[in-house]
């Protein structure tokens, strides 16, 4: 972000992360401060980079059901790139991270039923260099702002028409 956010900043990027299709009159009424205001905020927020763009946010296709698991991975040490290289190969994987703590990857699993997720754990546990395999089943997602795939188009490209 080009610049600080105070508090007010910080709840209507909140509100416009849950709708961003609302008015603006609802976001002041929300936020108790004019419209004129709010519309000031938001286009500050586009100026300044805080605010990339917005997107659209489509609900999973009910018939397209799968189950989804995390798998935090601990590497041996200077083996992470040979590891992510062979992960990279797992079609199961939809996401792999290189995080800070207990574990040097933390990984998404995506596969067509529960029973699926057992065999591409082993799998996993099987690639040279990985140490020790913790995994966690995903229950439900609450809220998911990373859908967005891509750059984002600019509030600005939408206002002259163009399509990002």
């Amino acid at each position: 972000m080009a610049r600080d956010i105070n508090a007010t900043d910080r709840r209507l990027l909140a509100l416009l992360q849950m709708n961003a299709r609302e008015s603006v009159a609802a976001l002041a009424r929300k936020l108790g401060i004019a419209r004129t205001t709010v519309q000031e905020r938001i286009s500050r927020m586009e100026r300044d980079g805080t605010i990339l763009g917005y997107s659209v946010q489509m609900r999973r296709d009910p018939f397209n059901l799968f189950a989804e698991a995390v798998a935090m991975i601990t590497v041996t040490n200077r083996k992470t790139k040979s590891v992510t290289d062979q992960l990279r190969q797992l079609p199961e994987i939809v996401q792999c991270q290189i995080v800070s703590g207990d574990f040097e990857l933390f990984c998404r699993l995506r596969v067509a039923h529960l029973e699926d997720v057992h065999p591409v754990l082993e799998e996993i546990e099987e690639i040279p260099g990985v140490e020790r395999v913790r995994s966690i089943m995903v229950l439900r997602t609450a809220f998911d702002y990373s859908q967005s795939h891509g750059e984002p188009t600019s509030a600005a490209a939408l206002d002259r028409g163009e399509l990002g």
